[in-house]
């Protein structure tokens, strides 16, 4: 007992790792729906797009429509081999996406294991906190999985270089044939091949000869993503659809503007990418790296400045933020799409949804030389002790700053902070809950009221379109990056009165529309997650009614009781609301 007691306290890293996997899982079940997850991108977006999948049985259907902005091609929406879909078309949505987030940490963990395990590093309490720590970034829902296994990808194309042409390499080239169920080809796989492509070149001119091996493997991951996604590339390569693409428009910025993009991504990141270094990460890193290459330049020891894989991150970094900037330049832009035509209107500055990657991996090797210090001869017990405590405190502390100060998408504390507050007070947070976002209960009230038919047409009003999605109701409006231009214009007539009252909502639409929405014509926003509804000023609707009876609406869901209902042709059938939720719904038909 005290031998096994003994290996308990000696592994108190993973046993702590195991515990918050186990615990906030835990806490999820037992909260339940009741659980506070973000909505911007992730509840009014794949969440309720998975639901609708799962809705209406397409998943792995062919030459089918899924009921949203009038009807589009399921081929626009994620492929069923990735695992974040594999999940949702498993489970209940609640629990498939409580599971992603808990195999995201776990993936995170086992490749950045794997792949300093075949650097030759330890798989001690450094290792593994500082892997933990980038498990449970808060990044972008949808793609954390994604996120999670770049160190995969790496340690596969490792194995597969340092063995070269064998026997042995075949499940390595299987598994990274196989990669793509965690990774995503626009985000991420485009980028993934063009590195690989760069290393080939690289590993060629430094051995003197090709890498066999490495070219292999860019044509099985590229075979992986075409035949993993192949509707993904099928809707971008096979179909002659004109879609919002071609009129999506992005800031041509100045010099100036251009660099302070560049500082700003590089010191707080992007809200799909906001991985909280901030806080603790990025001065750690940065009063090394001037330690270290101060200390460089007094050795006089030039050459180790250039042979520093610690700069060579620190390069990748300034590297991705000057990507992300340049982007904003049109000559840039256009620069690109002449040299590389089906780069057109295509979002290149995704390099940095790597940095976090790099970022962690940085400060990796911070703590681990600092570790290692520790255990050098020369200094004294006392001083090596402190040295590795401190080497371990410090990911420690990382690990507690992302739960509780990350900016974006921190459902771990959101949840545990609104259910604490409950308990305590008596009362809710102002933020919707998962199950109050969606309101199940109160739609299918209302459905079963109007004897609803899934062929008949809704938009949203004053409420996400995916709350209507979720809910197995057709949707016109809705909220995608890739759908029919031809749609989109004649959702514009609907909306047109809308956005010539207001000129930041037109550009807004005009020059994204990704946002198929109906817009009110005095305020900003009147889609709000949130308990209270205030801040609406404007209860007048700006629609054009006859061309919305063109695309055959027949029902308003709207959380505003319209002024000038009659004006617009519109009948109030009903208002509904129930305990369960504070929606209150006026339900409007044409």
């Amino acid at each position: 007992m005290r031998e096994l007691f003994g290996k308990i306290i000696s592994r108190w890293y993973i046993c702590l790792i195991g515990l918050f996997l186990i615990a906030v899982f835990a806490m999820y079940m037992i909260v339940g729906e009741n659980s506070y997850i973000a909505v911007h991108d992730n509840l009014d977006l794949f969440v309720a797009q998975y639901k609708m999948m799962q809705n209406t049985g397409t998943f792995f259907a062919h030459n089918a429509e899924v009921p949203f902005l009038g009807g589009i091609s399921r081929d626009n929406l994620p492929g069923e081999f990735y695992l974040y879909s594999v999940l949702f078309e498993l489970f209940p949505a609640y629990t498939a996406y409580v599971l992603g987030y808990i195999l995201k940490v776990v993936i995170a963990i086992v490749g950045c294991l794997l792949l300093l395990k075949d650097f030759g590093q330890k798989s001690d309490a450094v290792a593994w906190i500082c892997s933990f720590a980038y498990g449970i970034l808060n990044l972008f829902p949808a793609f954390g999985i994604c996120f999670a296994s770049i160190p995969l990808a790496i340690f596969l194309l490792r194995r597969i270089y340092k063995i070269g042409l064998s026997k042995k390499t075949i499940p390595f080239y299987v598994l990274l044939f196989l990669y793509p169920v965690v990774s995503y080809f626009s985000y991420f796989g485009m980028f993934i091949l063009g590195y690989l492509v760069l290393a080939i070149i690289w590993r060629g001119i430094a051995d003197k000869k090709p890498s066999v091996s490495l070219i292999i493997a860019l044509f099985v991951l590229g075979a992986g993503y075409s035949i993993l996604e192949y509707r993904l590339f099928g809707a971008m390569l096979f179909s002659n659809e004109i879609t919002i693409r071609t009129t999506m428009k992005d800031a041509n910025m100045s010099a100036a503007q251009i660099l302070h993009e560049i500082v700003d991504v590089w010191k707080n990141g992007m809200m799909h990418a906001d991985d909280a270094h901030t806080k603790l990460v990025l001065p750690v890193c940065v009063i090394y790296f001037v330690f270290l290459n101060a200390r460089y330049i007094i050795k006089k020891n030039i050459k180790g400045i250039f042979t520093d894989v610690y700069n060579f991150f620190a390069l990748l970094l300034a590297f991705n933020s000057i990507v992300y900037g340049i982007y904003y330049s049109e000559a840039v832009r256009n620069l690109v799409a002449t040299l590389v035509p089906p780069l057109t209107g295509y979002q290149f500055n995704r390099t940095v949804f790597f940095s976090p990657f790099v970022w962690y991996a940085s400060f990796y090797i911070i703590c681990r030389r600092l570790y290692e210090a520790g255990e050098r001869a020369e200094i004294t017990e006392l001083k090596a002790k402190l040295l590795k405590v401190v080497a371990v405190l410090i990911p420690v502390t990382a690990v507690f700053v992302i739960l509780l100060f990350s900016g974006h998408y921190n459902d771990v504390y959101d949840t545990a902070f609104g259910t604490t507050y409950k308990i305590k007070t008596g009362h809710e947070v102002d933020r919707l809950s998962y199950r109050e976002f969606y309101s199940e209960e109160l739609f299918d009230k209302i459905k079963s009221d109007i004897g609803y038919d899934e062929d008949e047409w809704a938009v949203a009003y004053g409420i996400h379109p995916a709350v209507l999605e979720y809910n197995g109701i057709s949707t016109l409006d809705g909220y995608l990056g890739f759908y029919s231009q031809e749609y989109k214009d004649a959702f514009r007539k609907v909306i047109a009165p809308a956005l010539e009252r207001k000129e930041n909502t037109k550009a807004f639409f005009d020059d994204w529309g990704a946002r198929c929405y109906l817009y009110s014509g005095t305020d900003d926003s009147i889609v709000m997650a949130t308990r209270s509804y205030i801040g609406v000023t404007d209860t007048d609707i700006y629609i054009d009614s006859d061309a919305l009876k063109d695309l055959s609406c027949k029902y308003i869901f709207s959380r505003i009781e319209i002024s000038n209902a009659d004006e617009k042709n519109l009948k109030l059938k009903a208002t509904y609301s129930d305990e369960s939720t504070p929606y209150v719904i006026y339900l409007y038909e044409l």
